[in-house]
């Protein structure tokens, strides 16, 4: 990060303005990543507050991480043009903003907007959260940065819905996003104290306007198809067979575009490089399965279970545990370990813990909701920086700014992607579930007759209440094995794209190489 009166890099910062530049910038990361799953738990008393369903209630969730993603690819250029430090604070500012906006909410609309502003604005917060650390410290400690860093951006998705559930049930759902207002203040503040003298040269550059317009076009159209796909019953529809057709020309343009424009918005000749490639495609199914389960976990759990959204948060919580208390050990461990080998622990990991899950019942008790979470820390621990030293390893430095920001694109855009896919595939399979349950409960099958009968008798009901008792038993149960399915396909998936880690060949001391090159 160079001085903007010198062409030389700033010193690394040292005691107390150190220790306080590292919290101020990781409060920020944390604020940030916390709003991409704080408001899990809330969408059921949001969508009771605001009159609208919980599959609209998900848009509050999607949507910020589209726009969330549109924005990334804009950092470097924005960068360049307003300078590190400025960036970065105005972005804080912003995004207190926003939050307040979310909170004041009147109605659906209103939000949506409110919470695509705040994507769009947290769009440059994590690639330079990350440049920020890392010329912080001195180069032989850049393991720890991205520890520090790596800890942060983990328990926030973490905390999120524990914290969120506690403030929904206790206080409202507003308070979710006013919390980010003094964390916010403060982390801008302390943030312009410490590090305004370090600011980065700027230039004007040219933007690329058509390949940005190109951009947001087909990545508005295939969110909003996948959103209202379910409730417009797909390609029945004009509306999503149109937002397909947009989605998918606009995609076609957009790569024809910025594969021949000389200065693009998103540098397409990055996935040449084969561990840039396998890398970010790895990292990116990863995430969208990983972030989808924390969204309808605790729906579940709240719609089906009867969980307050506080307990329903509470039994993600555990998350954290193993993934903060082996951060640090795994900043020393990344410069000596094959970082192919850990990704590859972190996936299994992760196969390990859906596949528990894939054997819940409507019965299932806390303890065995909490324990895969609670195990769920390791590979958790291990997911992120093994994988992000990998997509960077071999990049020369100039094109480590690009490539962090073109990766971090897709692994949010995928997890705005998953989550939609996610509750539209388990409300499919629980309507199919449904169907074969309902296949054996009819009026010639005598177990059907005796249930029916032994309901009356033991609950004291009428015939008309025995079956309305009965079919909504048959209901949670479809839900139930929908869900089932949603873990066991996660497990799966992850199981699956093991091979692409495999197909990338990162240099030795990849870890500390790709973090001395962001330097």
């Amino acid at each position: 990060m160079p001085n903007p009166m010198t062409s030389e890099l700033p010193p690394p910062l040292t005691g107390g303005k150190l220790a306080m530049g590292s919290l101020a910038v990781a409060l920020a990361t944390f604020m940030n990543v916390l709003d991409s799953s704080i408001a899990n738990v809330a969408i059921p008393t949001i969508s009771g507050n605001l009159g609208v369903s919980v599959d609209e209630g998900t848009w509050v969730i999607t949507l910020f991480a589209a726009a969330n993603a549109v924005a990334i690819p804009l950092t470097g250029w924005l960068t360049q043009r307003v300078g590190q430090i400025r960036l970065f604070v105005g972005s804080i500012l912003l995004f207190v903003l926003s939050s307040w906006l979310c909170g004041v909410a009147p109605n659906l609309t209103f939000l949506l907007a409110a919470r695509i502003l705040q994507g769009a604005v947290a769009g440059p917060m994590i690639p330079l959260s990350q440049a920020i650390l890392l010329g912080s410290y001195p180069k032989e400690k850049s393991g720890q940065a991205l520890a520090l860093w790596a800890m942060t951006a983990t328990v926030g998705p973490i905390a999120g819905p524990a914290l969120g559930g506690w403030m929904t049930d206790s206080y409202s759902w507003s308070w979710i996003f006013y919390i980010n207002i003094p964390v916010g203040l403060f982390a801008a503040a302390v943030t312009w104290a410490i590090y305004r003298s370090r600011e980065t040269t700027t230039r004007i550059l040219p933007i690329d306007a058509i390949g940005l317009a190109a951009l947001v076009t087909w990545v508005a159209a295939l969110q909003i198809m996948l959103d209202k796909g379910k409730d417009l019953d797909w390609f029945a529809s004009p509306v999503i067979i149109s937002l397909a057709i947009v989605a998918l020309l606009g995609f076609l343009f957009f790569v024809i575009w910025e594969l021949t424009e000389a200065n693009p918005i998103v540098d397409l000749r990055l996935f040449k490089g084969r561990n840039f490639l396998a890398g970010t495609i790895a990292i990116s199914v990863a995430y969208a399965v990983f972030f989808a389960n924390l969204v309808v976990l605790p729906q579940w759990m709240q719609q089906y279970l009867a969980y307050p959204a506080v307990n329903a948060g509470l039994v993600t919580a555990p998350l954290g545990i193993f993934a903060v208390v082996l951060a640090p050990v795994l900043g020393k461990l990344m410069p000596k370990a094959e970082l192919r080998i850990l990704s590859t622990l972190s996936f299994l990991g992760f196969a390990a813990v859906f596949f528990m899950r894939s054997h819940y019942t409507t019965g299932v008790d806390t303890f065995t909701l909490v324990l895969p979470t609670l195990l769920q820390g390791i590979p958790t621990a291990l997911f992120f920086v093994p994988l992000t030293a990998i997509i960077l390893s071999g990049l020369p430095p100039d094109k480590i700014p690009a490539a962090a920001g073109l990766s971090n694109f897709v692994r949010v855009f995928c997890g705005a992607v998953g989550t939609s896919l996610a509750t539209t595939v388990w409300n499919d399979r629980a309507i199919l579930h449904h169907a074969q349950l309902v296949e054996k409960a009819n009026p010639g099958n005598p177990n059907y007759s005796a249930a029916l009968e032994a309901i009356q008798s033991v609950m004291h009901l009428s015939p008309g209440q025995a079956t309305a008792y009965f079919e909504r038993q048959l209901n949670t149960q479809a839900i139930m094995l929908g869900l089932n399915d949603i873990f066991w396909i996660s497990a799966v998936i992850f199981v699956a794209i093991v091979p692409l880690i495999w197909l990338t060949k990162p240099a030795r001391g990849a870890a500390s190489g790709a973090a001395s090159a962001a330097h």
